[in-house]
């Protein structure tokens, strides 16, 4: 890895910090969910760290959990993860030079805080190396996203509900779009 990449990555990565802490309430909420249906911490491990799509995750597991069909289950996954299309259609144009192989392991990487940090790096900084700021961004999410729901299964239904986890995906949203927002127009 090249200087200017590392300084990226490492850029990438000190972008994402503030969103770390409201990614392990809901990891832990997914965790739960998982144990709840009766998965044990290995398994939601694989699935945190192969699926990483928390929201779809966990409208799957809630589902499943009331006994709905399992091809409800997997529609609502997908209705859910829609929001990637757009994701992806606007951030190909910044990504559009590197090969096809890439592209794809990019993707599996593209979430709300990784696109919506990326994109206003690279439109304010067209020099910056790409790929290593947006791995940057995704690589503490993917790892903290990993370690939460295995530690939200590991615990099982052990979390007390006066913790009130349900509130950090709205809080992570939130804190995503304040600092977008220049005007009024932009509300």
């Amino acid at each position: 890895m090249t200087s200017t990449a590392r300084s990226a990555f490492v850029d990438g990565a000190c972008a994402v910090l503030p969103a770390l802490p409201a990614n392990v309430p809901f990891g832990l909420v997914v965790g739960v969910a998982a144990a709840n249906l009766g998965l044990d911490p290995v398994t939601a491990l694989w699935s945190a760290a192969l699926l990483f799509a928390g929201a779809a995750q966990l409208a799957m597991m809630e589902l499943l959990a009331r006994d709905a069909p399992v091809a409800v289950a997997v529609l609502t996954a997908i209705v859910v993860n829609l929001r990637y299309a757009m994701y992806s259609a606007s951030i190909a144009p910044y990504l559009q030079s590197f090969s096809r192989r890439s592209r794809l392991v990019l993707s599996f990487f593209l979430l709300d805080v990784t696109y919506a940090l990326s994109v206003a790096k690279f439109r304010a900084d067209g020099s910056v190396d790409r790929r290593a700021y947006y791995f940057g961004t995704a690589l503490p999410l993917w790892a903290t996203w990993t370690v939460s729901v295995t530690a939200g299964a590991s615990l099982g239904t052990g979390l007390p509900p006066a913790w009130h986890l349900e509130f950090a995906i709205p809080l992570l949203f939130l804190a995503l779009l304040v600092p977008n927002v220049r005007d009024r127009g932009g509300v």
